[in-house]
């Protein structure tokens, strides 16, 4: 039965909108006795690569009076251990939520090997995080070479059928031609934003926040560039958005929905408190309530200046 929150996107019917972004609860064992799963419309699962991946130094988060700083390197088990251990366990505690795996690698090749691999039927479609850097080019982003991104979608599109969402960074110099390449080559959707480069400093020891030295900027303050990149893409291509960055309430996630996002990422807020992702579910189907209206009949309803 479909209800107000109700969404399908690339051929997946969600129960609502709210997702938990990647890295937010790893594979969700770290969230089942606090939250529950089924109440939210999926998670995004940590990154897998083909290898193990032991990551950045500690410590990998910090906070600031604008959000989160992170430089946690990708660190993950590996495509044998998610696939052994990790998806079973999905598989057992997961029924209403979506799964989608977030993809990483070293090299173009590594995409294509992790989601040819990972054909557990808890496994709804996959995130491609091409933000990451490309080993074999000097450490260029992948989504940064429009050729490279191609060749890595249609790598990735060759192992499977079901949808493949792209992760783009909001520091591309045009967000909305990068999607126009990333569906060209065959996905099925696009997941705006990852996070901002930054750096936090340490007054009083004089060093970085976090071992690493820069990481990735997340929470309140992404919102605006978030939306923004979600309403470009919109203009661009006609797949579904994932829109991720700054979430902390229903309002926040109205702002990618009118936007022109199917889904909603929730990262940071999440992280400070686990709870918030099922408050905004809450939240939401108030508002729909009052307003009348369903989430599939707001998806990028903004009304721009004249």
């Amino acid at each position: 039965m479909n209800t107000p929150l109700a969404v399908t996107v690339a051929g997946l019917r969600f129960n609502n909108p709210i997702l938990l972004a990647a890295g937010t609860a790893a594979f969700g064992r770290e969230l089942a006795d606090v939250i529950s799963l089924d109440a939210l419309g999926g998670l995004v699962t940590k990154a897998v690569s083909p290898r193990p991946r032991h990551g950045a130094p500690a410590p990998r988060v910090a906070e600031f009076a604008g959000g989160m700083i992170n430089a946690v390197g990708l660190a993950n088990p590996g495509l044998d251990v998610v696939r052994n251990t990790e998806l079973p366990w999905l598989a057992q505690h997961v029924r209403a939520a979506r799964v989608l795996v977030n993809v990483v690698g070293d090299c173009v090749e590594d995409f294509a090997v992790v989601v040819g691999s990972l054909t557990d039927a808890v496994v709804s479609g996959f995130e491609l995080n091409v933000s990451c850097p490309n080993v074999h080019a000097g450490g260029m982003e992948f989504g940064a070479d429009p050729r490279v991104l191609a060749t890595l979608v249609r790598g990735a599109r060759a192992q499977t059928q079901r949808p493949l969402f792209v992760k783009l960074s909001p520091m591309l110099p045009d967000i909305a031609a990068a999607a126009r390449v990333a569906v060209d080559a065959g996905a099925d959707g696009i997941t705006v934003i990852n996070t901002i480069p930054g750096l936090v400093v340490d007054i009083e020891k004089r060093t970085p926040a976090v071992g690493f030295g820069s990481g990735g900027v997340s929470g309140p303050g992404l919102l605006p560039v978030g939306v923004l990149a979600a309403w470009k893409v919109r203009r661009a291509v006609a797949v579904p958005i994932i829109g991720v960055g700054g979430v902390t309430s229903a309002r926040d996630a109205l702002q990618y929905l009118l936007a022109g996002a199917s889904l909603v990422g929730i990262g940071t807020a999440a992280l400070r408190d686990p709870r918030t992702p099922e408050r905004v579910v809450r939240e939401l189907a108030a508002w729909c309530a009052h307003e009348g209206v369903t989430v599939a009949e707001i998806s990028g309803s903004l009304r721009w200046p004249a």
